[in-house]
């Protein structure tokens, strides 16, 4: 993994707008609408090479595929793994419960609406073991063409999975982790392997808080947690730290999030994962003053923190200036080469999710590549 040793590297979190007719048809193939697959997979591979472009245009040093072969970052395992056939379960976000009209909005996000989530009914197999290895080319393919300091691709990990897909087979909650973890084991190493960063993403050890675990006290919520490192752990063994990045996350909607657990209640918990890089929301009005928290904990040795630095829910575009001093922040306290500029969550989670408008996407980017100059100019000569 690149550091931030002579400036500030720029990266994001994932999903990227995508082409509005790739979103047509992503639709219609989620909708169970005939497509013809390799017709999309050359539009899927034309607009892995588009985004890529524009990342690097935008000034962003360490990019990816933006999701494009994708429905979104949690429901695509449905379509390369055995076992999800069952009945889905709705999701009972617990900051909404208190403003329905808001549930409503949220829920009724035309990409959201169309999510498929079914529960896993039968014992988890790898289907598609060539998905992954089409994934990588196409980054590759793009890279080709362009100067970047080096590529990510991302991947849901056991407990993102086990938050999504209720679990209507296995015996326990422990088991049924293990035997997604042994099902991914595949992607993460093939994504190791092709030469890219693999970015695990872990909103269950947050957004997993007030979702999946809403009946739990804090210190059972820790120990659940623990339980979902154990089973990431466990499926990235052969894969080196460094080669690794963990995305946390309390959930990429417009809500009040009131009842986000804090930071610091769980920073020692999601060090203890193996990947090296941290990503992490630090920009929205819920967490952004969460920086404090590294005045009192040590960064581990070998860690490096990716805080959001742009917030992935509204149309402001940040002022350069505001993003040069929240990467100072982390700077100053945790060393300079252990900080990487990104953003909150993925501007495109979901095919169709439009909460900020895709022209603004790039110029945030951009604003966010501006202002690690800046920041440079002032911590890094």
């Amino acid at each position: 993994m690149k550091r931030s040793t002579e400036r500030v590297l720029t990266t994001h979190t994932g999903s990227l707008p995508r082409p509005e007719d790739l979103i047509r048809t992503m639709f219609a193939k989620e909708e169970g609408v005939p497509v013809d697959g390799a017709a999309l997979a050359r539009r899927i591979r034309a607009a892995v090479a588009e985004t890529v472009a524009r990342q690097v245009a935008a000034g962003i040093d360490i990019v990816n595929d933006g999701e494009m072969s994708k429905p979104s970052y949690a429901t695509y395992i449905k379509d390369r793994l055995d076992g999800f056939g069952g009945t889905s379960h709705p999701l009972q976000y617990q900051d909404l419960v208190d403003f329905p009209e808001l549930a409503r909005r949220v829920f009724g996000d035309p990409g959201r609406a169309r999510r498929k989530t079914p529960g896993c009914n039968g014992p988890i197999a790898v289907r598609d073991a060539g998905a992954a290895a089409s994934d990588a080319g196409n980054l590759a393919a793009a890279l080709g063409a362009v100067t970047a300091e080096e590529g990510f691709l991302t991947a849901a990990s056991p407990g993102l999975i086990s938050l999504f897909f209720h679990n209507g087979h296995y015996p326990s909650h422990e088991a049924y982790l293990f035997a997604i973890a042994e099902a991914m084991r595949g992607e993460y190493e093939t994504v190791a392997k092709s030469g890219f960063i693999l970015q695990l993403d872990c909103p269950d050890l947050a957004m997993g808080r007030h979702i999946q675990y809403a009946g739990l006290s804090t210190a059972e919520f820790r120990r659940r947690a623990h339980l979902h490192i154990e089973a990431l752990n466990h499926a990235v063994a052969g894969i080196p730290p460094e080669r690794m990045r963990l995305h946390l996350c309390w959930g990429n909607y417009e809500g009040p999030h009131h009842c986000d657990v804090p930071l610091k209640d769980i920073i020692d918990v999601v060090f203890a994962a193996r990947p090296a890089g941290l990503s992490f929301e630090a920009a929205n009005p819920r967490h952004a003053h969460e920086w404090t928290v590294f005045e009192t904990v040590k960064l581990p040795e070998g860690k490096v923190l990716i805080p959001g630095v742009l917030e992935s829910k509204t149309n402001f575009i940040e002022h350069p200036e505001l993003i040069a001093q929240r990467i100072g922040r982390y700077a100053r306290l945790v060393g300079r080469e252990n900080v990487i500029a990104g953003s909150d969550c993925g501007y495109g989670t979901w095919v169709g999710q439009a909460a900020v408008d895709p022209a603004v996407v790039w110029a945030k980017l951009a604003a966010m590549a501006e202002g690690a100059r800046l920041a440079t100019r002032e911590f890094w000569r």
